[in-house]
């Protein structure tokens, strides 16, 4: 499918760098693994321009609420990666009663990239699988059917207005 093409080999990265992860996440952009190669494009202006968000680094509880907002805030079809032990799984601080225990607690996660911290190429090979998921896709999976045709109701694809800064300003007077 053209479409599923388009998608695939232009990803724009939103990088939600939390620790030491987040370094190798610059190395895999810079010119040695140049990522941009692939189609992906890193440093997304934001969340509202971006279409994969790569989490790598420790999710803290307190840092947990941020995530999700970020996450809620990127358009659809959206995708995340999970980059190094600790955002799949807490890492060595997986005891500690702060951490979350997975990104996944918070946020679906479409790829999972193991190591402490994983090498520039363990990503590459992360986005690659990502890449595969998204050849694969079909509409009727990306967006929930609300008819027997398949089509995507127009519920599914409507999303509720973020109230800007001075209607919240207004409320508060």
């Amino acid at each position: 499918m053209v479409l599923n093409w388009g998608r695939r080999y232009s990803l724009w990265c939103f990088n939600f760098g939390l620790a030491c992860c987040a370094i190798e996440f610059i190395a895999a952009s810079m010119a040695t693994h140049d990522f941009i190669r692939m189609g992906v494009i890193p440093f997304a202006p934001g969340p509202r321009q971006a279409d994969l968000m790569i989490v790598s680094g420790t999710v803290t509880d307190k840092m947990a609420p941020a995530v999700r907002r970020l996450y809620e805030q990127m358009p659809e079809p959206k995708y995340v990666i999970s980059f190094g032990a600790c955002s799949n799984s807490g890492g060595p601080y997986w005891d500690s009663y702060s951490v979350t225990k997975g990104v996944d607690q918070i946020v679906p996660v479409d790829v999972y990239v193991p190591g402490c911290p994983p090498r520039p190429e363990a990503l590459l090979q992360g986005i690659l699988k990502l890449q595969e998921k998204i050849a694969h896709e079909s509409v009727a999976e990306q967006y929930p059917s609300g008819s027997a045709s398949g089509a995507p109701s127009a519920g599914a694809l409507r999303r509720p207005l973020v109230t800007g800064p001075a209607a919240v300003e207004d409320t508060e007077k």
